[in-house]
């Protein structure tokens, strides 16, 4: 349920990485969740991340969406009866409200408008995230023994410091780079964190800047959808007015692994993991 989810969430942000979120602060509308709020969820790379996005407004908006589930009387599974008793609740809760405005781009890089030039081969591909670091304070509060039974408790009652988190199970991110120095970041938020039955594929895209003799890459952002089933009916958000940050990674190769480390004081990594053909099906 999404109340479980959401205590689970706010008590293991001690432990859950942190990224920079974006410069403009998400707005709150009548506690509902909008496009600045996914503006926010795409420029994140890790979950605590999107946590911050959806605070205040948004979060309390899908605590109640929640209550309402809660309440329907519908089966665990049955997100059809939900749609229908708490229609009303839901449509209060995003916006804008269907039907969308906007068409879906499901490969803003196929017809080669977006893009940097060449890239590297090996950094062409589907990479899906595999670990974020911690940033430095949320070290040390691990270390001090705040974090949760997640963070490392000894049998003892001892903390031990973790130097990098997993992804959390229900959230799922990852980059597409094109040979034409295109990019796509998507994250998959599902109804643990959007309130049951909703979906929302968060994307953003633009050119992949890579600069060999420094080793880095920046991401220029153009624009972004987030896209899926909300209140059971399909929906597609623009991020098009996003005001979006443009941020620099030196990264490191290997075959298989892909590390970005953000070039801003936390200094904080990410590291990716190709994924086989099939795997991105």
């Amino acid at each position: 349920m999404l109340l479980t989810a959401l205590a689970w969430t706010r008590a293991s942000q001690a432990q859950a990485p942190q990224v920079q979120v974006a410069a403009s602060t998400p707005r709150t509308l009548a506690g509902r969740c909008g496009a600045a709020n996914w503006v926010c969820v795409s420029q994140c790379i890790d979950i605590s991340c999107v946590e911050k996005c959806l605070a205040k407004g948004c979060e309390e908006a899908l605590v109640s969406l929640a209550r309402c589930a809660q309440k329907s009387g519908c089966g665990p599974d049955d997100s059809a009866c939900v749609a229908r008793v708490c229609g009303k609740q839901c449509e209060r809760t995003f916006e804008p409200a269907p039907p969308s405005p906007v068409t879906e781009t499901p490969d803003p890089c196929a017809d080669g408008s977006v893009g940097a030039g060449k890239v590297p081969a090996k950094m062409v591909g589907r990479w899906s995230l595999e670990a974020a670091s911690l940033r430095p304070e949320e070290k040390a509060r691990v270390v001090e023994g705040r974090g949760s039974p997640d963070a490392g408790v000894t049998v003892d009652g001892g903390v031990d410091a973790v130097a990098d988190a997993m992804p959390r199970t229900d959230y799922e991110r990852w980059l597409e780079v094109t040979p034409g120095g295109c990019f796509v970041l998507r994250s998959r938020l599902e109804d643990a964190t959007l309130g049951r039955g909703n979906q929302l594929e968060v994307r953003r895209w633009g050119a992949f800047v890579v600069n060999e003799k420094k080793d880095t890459v920046e991401l220029r952002t153009v624009s972004g959808q987030a896209v899926g089933p909300v209140c059971g009916k399909p929906r597609v958000i623009s991020l098009e007015k996003g005001k979006f940050e443009q941020r620099t990674y030196s990264y490191e190769m290997t075959k298989d692994t892909l590390t970005l480390t953000a070039e801003t004081p936390s200094s904080q990594t990410f590291q990716f993991r190709r994924q086989q053909p099939e795997q991105g099906q």
